[in-house]
């Protein structure tokens, strides 16, 4: 079904024709998430500070080229006059792990525990964002199905569709996947480094090593079946508006 031009009030927020569920979500995620460049501006300085620490032991140096990574994708962004989201959420990102930094050092820390600290809001918001989403989904109301409220201006609406609610609630379990194994894993080995059950740079290269390697492949696995799952056209629109969910 080819999606109707709404009249006079809503000439403003232009249509494309989608004829599945999966194509009207998989249109609003791509602005959600900020597509591929998104999502590398959000995670390539983390991960730039990451291999830095566990190559070279230098704190400063690690968050010097993290902050300066996320600045040369702020001024590229800038220059070409598109959204900063992406790269703010890396600042974001970096300044709580510095704020945990300077606890740390001002609490007599080493540098060990100063990175060790760095790692902690990183785990903390994966927690928080797992016990959210799971609940969204538990309540019927998926905190994917919001993301695309972001996008289309009306933050409920797209709650009136069932097929729509269906499609996002198997989409954030999927989302949250990679952060709830997170948390399950380098949880309890931050708080064996914390109180030194096992030794602070033990635990700083486990939590790096993670971060890079099971990390971004459950990231990838993840994305991989959120597409996969957009990607079957599966879902006939009911014959009915799109719920304020129009691809602009």
């Amino acid at each position: 079904m080819t999606a109707e031009q709404q009249p006079s009030s809503a000439a403003a927020k232009p249509t494309v024709s989608v004829d599945t569920v999966e194509a009207l979500v998989r249109a609003q995620m791509a602005s959600a998430l900020g597509g591929r460049r998104g999502m590398l501006e959000a995670g390539v300085p983390g991960i730039l500070f990451t291999l830095l620490w566990l190559t070279t032991k230098e704190l400063q140096l690690a968050l010097v080229v993290s902050v300066a990574a996320a600045a040369v994708c702020l001024v590229l962004r800038l220059v070409q006059r598109s959204t900063v989201q992406y790269v703010l959420n890396a600042f974001f990102a970096i300044a709580i792990g510095w704020v945990f930094v300077r606890i740390a050092a001002s609490s007599g820390g080493s540098a060990s525990d100063q990175a060790l600290a760095f790692f902690l809001p990183g785990i903390l918001i994966s927690l928080g964002y797992t016990v959210v989403m799971t609940a969204s989904c538990l309540v019927g109301w998926p905190f994917v199905g919001f993301m695309l409220g972001s996008v289309t201006g009306d933050p409920t609406a797209w709650h009136a569709d069932k097929q729509v609610v269906r499609l996002c609630t198997r989409l954030t379990w999927l989302f949250l996947l990679p952060g709830a194994v997170g948390v399950a894993i380098q949880g309890p080995i931050w708080l064996l480094g914390w109180s030194d059950t096992i030794d602070v740079d033990l635990a700083v290269a486990l939590l790096g090593i993670l971060r890079l390697g099971l990390g971004w492949a459950l990231r990838i696995g993840s994305w991989g079946a959120m597409i996969w799952l957009l990607a079957r056209d599966a879902t006939p629109i009911e014959d009915q508006p799109h719920h304020g969910l129009t691809a602009d």
